[in-house]
This record gives structure tokens, sequence and C-alpha cells, in this order.
């Protein structure tokens, strides 16, 4: 039987290691009002860079877009590549709570999206929204919202 033989190119190759990647964390609040964007270091501690999509907008409707949030994660963006950030963890929320949805609002994955074209590398994406355990009690009362109750007092 013959013996294998090995490529000496290949005994000596290492793991690649990327050079000196600097994270952040990336906090993305979507409702379906705003969509706020602020980019954290590591520890979540210090502010790189915050905007959302109020500040690029000029109406109301549109704070909520995702053409709003793309332009808002552009300007975060800029700002962090050139405080030295190389790669970010995105922390995705919703309202969320007793009363609040919980599912984001349309402009996160725009947001997230926006980023990676900036040339930012997405590491980690986490859904952060807060959900209730039991909690508060639900609004209706005991017997519930009653939406028809309308309409059989007209007849």
């Amino acid at each position: 039987m013959k013996e294998k033989r090995f490529d000496k190119k290949r005994r000596d190759r290492q793991p690649r290691k990327l050079p000196n990647a600097r994270w952040g964390i990336c906090h993305i609040y979507a409702s379906y009002n705003d969509t706020i964007i602020h980019i954290t270091d590591i520890t979540g501690t210090e502010t790189i860079a915050i905007s959302s999509g109020g500040q690029v907008v000029k109406s109301d409707r549109m704070e909520n877009s995702p053409t709003a949030a793309m332009m808002a994660a552009k300007k975060v963006a800029e700002q962090a590549l050139d405080k030295g950030l190389t790669g970010i963890h995105v922390n995705v929320k919703a309202p969320g709570g007793q009363n609040g949805p919980h599912s984001p609002g349309p402009g996160a994955q725009a947001a997230i999206r926006a980023l990676s074209r900036m040339g930012l590398r997405i590491g980690l994406i986490d859904d952060v929204t807060p959900l209730p355990h039991g909690g508060c009690r639900k609004k209706g009362g005991r017997r519930g919202r009653r939406p028809w109750r309308r309409l059989h007092r007209i007849s």
C-alpha cells in the first residue's frame, strides 16, 4: 500500500488570524414609531455613536421607515469606523413589556444591512426584547374587550 504524502505547504500552515479587530456593541431599538441606533464599546459603558430615524428625516411619519433607519445606520457606522471599530455585535430590541409589540419595527433589518454594507463586520445578532414573566394584569377587565357591544345597542 502506498504511503500518504503530505504537502509541505499544508503542514506549515497555521490557522488564519484576523488583524487586530476592535469590536463594539450596536444596540438597535426598533419600534413602530422610530428606530434608534446606538454603538458602544464591548463593555457597553462608553458611547461611540448614536443616531435615530427622527434625526435624519423631516416628517414624523417617516421616522420608523427602513430608509430613515439606513441613513441613521450609515451616519453611526461612519463615526464608528473613524474611531477605529472594525466589527460589531448587534442587539435588536422591540418595545415589548406588558402591552408593547414583541416584534421589532421595520427599521431593524434595514439598519443591520446598512451597517454591514458600510464595512463593519457583523458578529452575533441577538434579540433582547423585554418579555413579561406573568407580570401585570392585562387591560380589558374581567370579561375582556368586547368590540361588538356597540353594534347591539343600535338595534
